[in-house]
């Protein structure tokens, strides 16, 4: 493949970079009664890049920018999912942040360029790259975390989040730098090319990979290195809390797989044990101390810590079958943590925030859909046959007893069943208990439209997996 600029490559990045200045500067000088543009600019400017990206589907791998920009097939599905999950956390988000006065130009221009950083996470071919990415990621989401600057809690959850942030961006980075100290390129390509080639400095790369894999876990939120995300989910106002806990998990794990498979697979023996090693401990810690917890937000929360456990297993396996199985993962638990988060905003309202768990009692009473939605949503989460969660984790565990780890795949297992309690104790709540606040649901007609269809494309999906799994599969080049 040539090296060249290649700017047309690029375009779905140059356009969401240009939106975002224009709405920034549009929102200053608009009058109150228009400020609603400035949000329909935004939710347009995601479907437009999204069209953009679907029209200039590759056929093969492209390189950009003197090979620091990747277009394939598995950049481009990731980029549209990320689209079209920011695009519904806006959606869902909306009611929400305007009976809170926080629907501001600042909060929709920071998604975007949160956004534009997820997208050059994804088509990263570079060290430098993907550095930049993840710090335009980073640093939009510190803020969006303290958009409520009358919050105590949002800005204590903001501070925790940029200091450990920032450490780990430091351990990233000083991984990346001995990377770069022996091999001599910042080209993911080379990286390889001269780690497969290199026998004499294995110690100093395996170093420099530890420092790699930290900084990965953090983003992450593996354990340990997790004490970020229960405070943060619940110290940020929920609309943030969404957006945080999904379309960024996309780009995370588009970054571990340029990092670790495209750049270092031949250090696979070693990063195999240290990603075994995380992904007990998400598991463990996950499932068990979210039994705990009474705040939905934070059981959430440990339930994503679970959710990476197992988006890990795949990736381990270090096989492409197992980076198909983590991505089919990644992408299922992505639906399902919208429409879970959704559904607190949808019940949350002015002056009144749906973060308890017994303010999901009696739900079914209030409003028997949306009490189907919430069943639907949680039993996917807990990985009930023939739900869409089941798949994933399916996936990942044949990928795990395929690399021949059976003992992995039996630990997983009795971990997925110690979280299946408090999923149940979700849905006991909804149906079994009396309702203790009977104000009627009410929500914009594009929420309500939005959120079913969410609950209805993951029960349909769960019915008919095979052409997400299948996609999956094609976007690694697997046969």
């Amino acid at each position: 493949m040539t090296l060249t600029l290649n700017t047309t490559l690029i375009l779905p990045e140059i356009i969401m970079l240009t939106m975002a200045c224009v709405i920034l500067v549009l929102d200053a000088y608009l009058p109150k009664n228009l400020k609603n543009l400035t949000y329909q600019l935004t939710q347009g400017t995601l479907i437009a890049t999204a069209i953009l990206i679907f029209a200039t589907y590759p056929e093969k791998s492209e390189l950009a920018m003197n090979g620091m920009f990747v277009n394939d097939v598995m950049s481009t599905i990731l980029k549209l999912f990320i689209l079209l999950i920011v695009f519904l956390a806006f959606l869902y988000s909306r009611q929400y942040l305007q009976d809170r006065k926080l629907l501001k130009g600042e909060y929709l221009v920071l998604g975007l360029f949160a956004t534009l950083g997820m997208m050059i996470m994804v088509s990263a071919n570079s060290l430098l790259t993907i550095y930049l990415g993840l710090e335009l990621l980073s640093l939009s989401l510190y803020t969006m975390v303290a958009i409520n600057r009358d919050s105590q809690q949002a800005s204590e959850a903001a501070m925790k989040y940029f200091v450990l942030g920032a450490l780990a961006s430091g351990m990233l980075l000083y991984g990346m730098s001995i990377i770069y100290g022996v091999t001599g390129t910042l080209d993911l390509n080379a990286i390889a090319q001269a780690i497969s080639q290199t026998t004499e400095h294995k110690t100093i790369l395996v170093f420099g990979l530890v420092f790699i894999v930290i900084g990965l876990a953090f983003k992450l939120g593996a354990v340990p290195f997790h004490v970020w995300i229960p405070d943060v989910y619940q110290g940020a106002p929920t609309a943030v809390t969404l957006f945080i806990a999904s379309a960024p998990k996309i780009a995370a794990f588009a970054m571990l797989i340029r990092l670790l498979a495209d750049g270092m697979q031949s250090l696979h023996g070693d990063w195999q044990n240290i990603l075994i090693l995380l992904s007990i401990l998400s598991m463990a810690i996950g499932n068990i101390i979210a039994i705990a917890q009474t705040n939905i937000k934070r059981m959430l929360a440990y339930s994503t810590i679970a959710h990476v456990g197992y988006l890990l297993l795949g990736i381990l396996t270090g096989t492409k079958d197992g980076y198909a199985a983590s991505m089919f993962y990644v992408l299922v638990y992505t639906l399902m943590t919208v429409g879970g988060f959704g559904m607190i905003l949808l019940l949350s309202r002015a002056g009144f925030e749906a973060e308890r768990l017994e303010d999901f009692k009696g739900l079914n009473q209030r409003n028997p859909w949306y009490a189907a939605v919430m069943l639907i949503l949680m039993l996917s989460m807990a990985g009930i046959p023939p739900m869409l969660g089941f798949w994933a984790k399916w996936a990942v565990l044949a990928q795990v007893v395929q690399a021949g780890l059976v003992w992995l795949a039996i630990i997983a297992v009795i971990f997925a069943i110690i979280g299946v309690f408090y999923y149940l104790r979700v849905i006991k709540l909804m149906y079994f208990d009396d309702a203790e606040d009977l104000t009627p649901i009410t929500a914009n007609t594009d929420m309500k439209i939005a959120l079913s269809a969410n609950a209805i494309l993951i029960l349909m999906l769960g019915l008919m997996p095979s052409g997400l799994i299948s996609l999956c599969l094609g976007a690694l080049g697997v046969n």
